[in-house]
């Protein structure tokens, strides 16, 4: 007897589907549901496990390479405003904003313009740049008064806030991305400009 999912002819057979947990699956061969065997989700597991190894450390790689950057641009920048301020005879400042994890350049007349970016101000913006954008300014600390302003006067020697009125004792940034922790310092007198963990 014929089922009604089953159509003789004399050339091939249709066979009936099978009913394979509480849904209809295709007949197999022996008659065995479809699905995923213990060793093939093993396999899946040890793939996603393996990409998972590879993709953490070049998270961490970035945070890594974006904290050297923003070391290296504060530092650069130091130094362009102490260079700037014995060419021109004058005083600049770096003004930082650590809880914007930003920092401006100052000179007499307020914010400069960029040497390099024509028509912008020289502000650093580290959360607006996608570049740097896992970077933290954790403090900016220049003593004495912990002021968050260094100024560099015509002989290129540091000091605490806007004015001269306060030599630098000490001058420490410290950053921060993916749990790397390193600061730049500035030292007194000479106005020396260091990178350290």
């Amino acid at each position: 007897m014929t089922s009604k999912f089953e159509i003789r002819n004399s050339r091939f057979k249709i066979p009936a589907p099978r009913l394979c947990g509480d849904k209809l699956a295709p007949a197999q061969a022996g008659g065995k549901c479809k699905g995923f065997t213990l060793l093939e989700i093993l396999i899946v597991i040890v793939v996603i496990g393996i990409a998972a190894l590879i993709a953490v450390p070049m998270m961490s790689s970035a945070a890594s390479m974006q904290i050297r950057a923003a070391v290296n641009m504060i530092a650069a920048d130091l130094e362009y405003a102490k260079s700037t301020a014995i060419s021109r005879g004058q005083n600049y400042s770096i003004v930082f904003a650590p809880s914007g994890d930003s920092y401006q350049i100052q000179g007499p007349d307020g914010v400069i313009d960029h040497p390099v970016k024509k028509g912008f101000q020289y502000i650093v913006n580290f959360r607006s740049d996608s570049r740097l954008g896992q970077v933290d300014i954790v403090n900016a600390d220049f003593n004495p008064n912990s002021s968050q302003t260094i100024t560099f006067d015509y002989l290129g020697s540091p000091y605490s806030g806007t004015g001269t009125s306060n030599p630098l004792n000490s001058g420490i940034i410290t950053l921060q991305a993916g749990g790397i922790t390193k600061r730049v310092r500035v030292e007194p007198v000479t106005g020396y400009i260091s990178i350290t963990d």
